[in-house]
């Protein structure tokens, strides 16, 4: 009975998913009347604004992931290997994005690095990017490190770091040679998350008048009826796939370890 209970809660939660899907996913086929057809599909995949703010926005992505690849894995190492002490208070550091309002964060920027400030960041287009670079990484940050965290937790980051150094090796080499690679899974894991993160974000995109894919489908949904509809399903498409990218680095580090 209680096996029965259990299949039926899983159907209910699965149901309560998929039918919303199904349904948009229907919608989003019913552009020419009376037939199914891509035609919505067709329409925004060959919208030149599309092709633009989904380039600026994986461009932005992976500036992203850089940068906190370049800010996560340091701090965490050197946090387990030398600052046991600290690990609370960083981990509730990055805990914040979580309960601030990226609204906020975007907010503050701009009333810091306004044109009549000491750093006039939103001054030029360059500027701007890299304030809304920086922007997404301080979204991105709970993921990355929690994932780069629970890598270094399954290795031996002490026994590692003095076999390297025994062996001459300085701390660059011993970041970039012994420790990204055990923690390679780890680090794609929060790169596909801070991936998904960058692609549909708006409020920092639009606040600071960046073109980016997340202010584009809310203008496409304010003007139209199934393109944003095909849009959706696109964007759920891409959230997936960052997902199932993610399940299969984790088993193939997994299948790696084991064989080692």
């Amino acid at each position: 009975m209680t096996r029965l209970w259990s299949w039926g809660a899983l159907l209910i939660g699965v149901a309560f998913f998929l039918m919303p899907l199904y349904g948009m996913t229907e919608f989003s086929l019913k552009m020419r009347r009376g037939e199914y057809s891509f035609d919505a599909y067709v329409t925004v995949l060959g919208d030149p604004r599309f092709q633009a703010t989904f380039g600026y926005s994986v461009l932005m992505a992976v500036l992203t992931i850089l940068c906190g690849v370049l800010l996560v894995v340091p701090t965490a190492f050197w946090v387990r290997l030398k600052l046991p002490g600290l690990r609370p208070w960083v981990e509730f550091i990055t805990l914040l994005p979580l309960v601030i309002p990226s609204i906020v964060v975007v907010f503050g920027y701009i009333r810091l690095y306004n044109t009549s400030s000491w750093l006039p960041l939103t001054g030029s287009v360059t500027g701007t990017n890299m304030l809304l670079m920086f922007g997404y990484t301080v979204l991105a940050l709970p993921y990355m490190y929690r994932a780069v965290d629970t890598g270094l937790r399954t290795i031996d980051v002490a026994t590692l770091t003095e076999a390297a150094q025994s062996l001459g090796a300085g701390w660059v080499t011993i970041l970039a040679r012994v420790i990204l690679p055990n923690v390679l899974g780890a680090v794609l894991s929060g790169a596909f998350l801070t991936f998904a993160i960058v692609i549909g974000e708006f409020t920092m995109a639009a606040l600071l008048d960046r073109p980016a894919f997340g202010p584009y489908m809310q203008l496409l949904g304010a003007n139209r009826a199934y393109e944003p509809a095909a849009l959706a399903v696109i964007a759920f498409a891409i959230t997936w796939a960052c997902m199932g990218l993610i399940q299969l680095v984790t088993r193939f580090s997994k299948h790696n370890r084991v064989a080692r």
